[in-house]
């Protein structure tokens, strides 16, 4: 009965997770096209601090797709370990970049196209070697988790980083350091899934009968999830606003599913019990995201399709021998360039050889 009921309790919240997928990804298309909107008008940009968008209602659009998308997370993470749910995020990466393609101009070449499948393939084996987290029921035993000194060193150091970015590095480098901003949604974004993974734990509790509102535990999480996500969309936006979405978009899922998954493993104690074969294939799969995330935006400035791939080849053949012709032909002209001169005495004829062999090469 037990296991019957854990994969039904997965096979939702794989469903959440990839709909939450959907669902945030295209939240980040309408939020730039607002944005872009709001800079033609010649309002302040939110990288240098502005808040117009909140007039602009395709932002509000944007705003309300991710609020979908975080609810059907937020219900995944209540349903499944948070090393299922977090690296399917890695589809909001493929369908931000198709749905750049098509309303944002930003093209998708063959490396972007080889990069989403990549992190298709890396999710799908990540999922299949995810380790399993210790069963959490009650808040009393989330709480004896958040209680735990490895945990709370983390979570102090995230803070202290955070609070450092922001107030220091912030305000000198985030209009031209990309990691800057994305960082600060990033390590935060870790402290956001422990409270989403609390309050799941609140909300079976309640809907059993339990007096989840008299425990002091759901109101710390509950307020520590606001300042979190108000953080992350505060400098999400300005990350946006500044750089090129299909770039924003993958480092930021790297660098935050990185952050939960060592968030997940301090305080849910998931490694512990892994065999090596589902350590390895974990890994590998985090990496083949990466590799995929990489060629993702590394190459976005390449025109480079499966159309002009045998083009491209033939040119470069011609290249190569068109350069090997000119090496053996300038070689052979020193020669003749050598003979001819020891033959010639007189300055007018050595002039007009070497006029001519100009000529000729």
């Amino acid at each position: 009965m037990n296991q019957t009921r854990g994969r039904y309790d997965f096979c939702i919240g794989l469903v959440l997770a990839m709909s939450s997928s959907i669902f945030i990804g295209g939240s980040f298309i309408l939020k730039k096209k607002g944005l872009l909107r709001l800079a033609r008008k010649g309002s302040m940009r939110a990288g240098q601090g502005g808040h117009a968008y909140l007039k602009e209602w395709l932002w509000w659009a944007g705003l309300l797709s991710m609020g979908a998308g975080e609810v059907a997370n937020f219900a995944a993470y209540a349903f499944a370990p948070a090393t299922l749910v977090t690296p399917l995020g890695a589809l909001s990466v493929l369908v931000s970049a198709i749905l750049s393609s098509f309303f944002l101009n930003e093209k998708l070449n063959l490396h972007g196209k080889i990069g989403c499948l990549l992190s298709i393939l890396g999710s799908t084996v990540m999922v299949i070697h995810a380790p399993q987290e210790e069963e959490v029921e009650t808040l009393d035993e989330m709480s004896h988790k958040l209680g735990d000194p490895g945990f709370v060193v983390f979570a102090t150091l995230v803070v202290i980083v955070s609070l450092i970015l922001i107030c220091v590095v912030g305000p000198r480098h985030g209009q031209t350091n990309i990691l800057v901003y994305i960082t600060i949604c990033s390590v935060i974004g870790a402290l956001s899934v422990s409270c989403v993974k609390g309050l799941g734990i609140a909300i079976k509790e309640l809907f059993a009968g339990k007096p989840v509102l008299k425990h002091p535990l759901s109101w710390i999480l509950l307020l520590s999830l606001t300042v979190c996500v108000s953080t992350q969309i505060n400098y999400l936006n300005r990350a946006l606003d500044i750089f090129n979405t299909s770039i924003v978009t993958p480092i930021y899922y790297v660098i935050f599913t990185t952050s939960v998954l060592t968030c997940s493993a301090i305080l849910f104690k998931e490694w512990q019990h892994m065999a090596a074969d589902d350590i390895i294939g974990t890994f590998s799969g985090f990496l083949t995201i990466i590799v995929g995330i990489f060629l993702l935006h590394a190459f976005k400035d390449v025109n480079f399709t499966l159309a002009n791939l045998p083009l491209s080849l033939r040119k470069d053949d011609r290249a190569a021998n068109g350069t090997l012709l000119s090496t053996y032909d300038s070689f052979n002209e020193d020669e003749e360039s050598s003979a001819c001169l020891g033959e010639m005495q007189s300055t007018e004829s050595l002039s007009a050889r070497r006029n001519g062999s100009l000529s000729a090469f």
